[in-house]
């Protein structure tokens, strides 16, 4: 699902609401997480899941065409994990 169809399901499944402000929630929910993350915290759904920051230390990579060594920068990636509730709903039988 992609942005765009979870805003028209949300839409949807409220029909007092206009797309535009549905539009306008989901991206204020998707910056603030997005701005949670970037200051490093941690944004926690109950049920869905938890969102964070993992730090990956520099290295030495290998390009997969040349085969040359070639350095990697450390960085900061994002890490989600999902809650008990959607775990379950997942391996549900």
């Amino acid at each position: 699902m992609i942005k765009s169809e979870l805003v028209q399901k949300i839409a949807d499944a409220n029909p007092h609401l206009y797309q535009r402000d549905v539009e306008n929630i989901v991206a204020a929910i998707l910056n603030t997480v997005g701005d949670a993350l970037a200051k490093g915290d941690r944004v926690e759904l109950r049920g869905f899941g938890a969102f964070s920051t993992k730090n990956r230390d520099a290295r030495t990579g290998r390009n997969p065409r040349t085969g040359e060594q070639v350095p990697v920068e450390a960085k900061t990636v994002p890490f989600f994990k999902t809650g008990k509730d959607l775990r379950e709903r997942l391996n549900a039988k």
